[in-house]
């Protein structure tokens, strides 16, 4: 190599990190604000010029949130939608999933275009005959309807696990169903202890989507005892004023499951996502 090319290729090099550089901090950079505004005292908010390290450092927004603001009812409110919304889109999706990528039956491929077709819908579309329905059943104000949905699938994640289902070797599941073993058997003890990466990845996709959730929430519940806590961070903003440093400190108490969540299952995602569609 050249060296010219050398000198080029070097210069680009370093023309990528500042860009990606860039990019970090340009991300990164509304969190840190987060952080520092919910450390600084009500009167080193509103500095000119503002602060980024806070001085003096103070937790009383943080003692806020656990005392003024009901942060703990909130949170486990949210838990029991995400706990129970996550086990229903698991089972119903990744059993959608094997219908459709092992199971033999009279016009497979043309529901599956018919469920896909389905994504093409907006939300807004059928707000309001699910909330009239819902409304009849008297599931409003419980976390009936942010639960039972998610136990009748979901399109783009039965597309997921569909995709990477096709991934296993067919000669795995033959073999099963030679020594005896029924389809709920191979769906079982092969198909979904091989599909950790997939399933995680639709497990993260569920997480951060019901936790983050407000829309539904706004719509069915409400009683102050049964709000989520997305919910319960909007009602802090109020009319005629607002406590940003107890808001600044229960956003971060939200954001860092979340972030937690993709950190310790990272390497799964990427992997999940990775694999997805690629035929073995």
């Amino acid at each position: 190599m050249s060296f010219g090319r050398r000198t080029r290729c070097r210069a680009t090099n370093v023309a990528v990190h500042v860009i990606l550089a860039g990019l970090l901090v340009a991300f990164l950079g509304p969190f840190f604000w987060l952080v520092g505004t919910s450390l600084k005292t009500n009167q080193a908010m509103f500095r000119m010029p503002p602060q980024w390290i806070p001085d003096p450092v103070t937790l009383e927004h943080y003692v806020d949130a656990f005392v003024t603001f009901p942060a703990l009812r909130y949170t486990g409110n949210t838990l029991v939608i995400v706990a129970f919304s996550a086990v229903g889109t698991l089972l119903s999706c990744s059993m959608a999933a094997y219908a459709f990528s092992r199971l033999r039956w009279p016009d497979r491929g043309f529901l599956f275009g018919l469920l896909l077709s389905t994504m093409m819908i907006p939300g807004q579309v059928t707000m309001i005959p699910v909330f009239v329905m819902f409304s009849k059943l008297h599931w409003v104000d419980t976390f009936l309807p942010l639960i039972v949905p998610a136990f009748f699938g979901n399109a783009f994640f039965i597309f997921l696990l569909r995709q990477f289902f096709l991934t296993i070797p067919e000669e795995l599941l033959e073999a099963a169903r030679l020594d005896g073993a029924g389809e709920w058997r191979v769906f079982w003890t092969i198909v979904m202890p091989l599909s950790k990466p997939a399933l995680l990845t639709v497990l993260i996709f569920t997480v951060l989507r019901d936790w983050n959730d407000f829309m539904g929430p706004l719509i069915y519940l409400t009683s102050e005892d049964h709000r989520s806590l997305a919910l319960g961070l909007a009602h802090l903003r109020g009319v005629q004023s607002t406590e940003w440093g107890l808001l600044m400190a229960a956003s971060l108490l939200m954001v860092l499951p979340a972030l937690a969540l993709f950190f310790v299952a990272q390497r799964f995602f990427i992997e999940g996502i990775a694999l997805t569609g690629t035929k073995a």
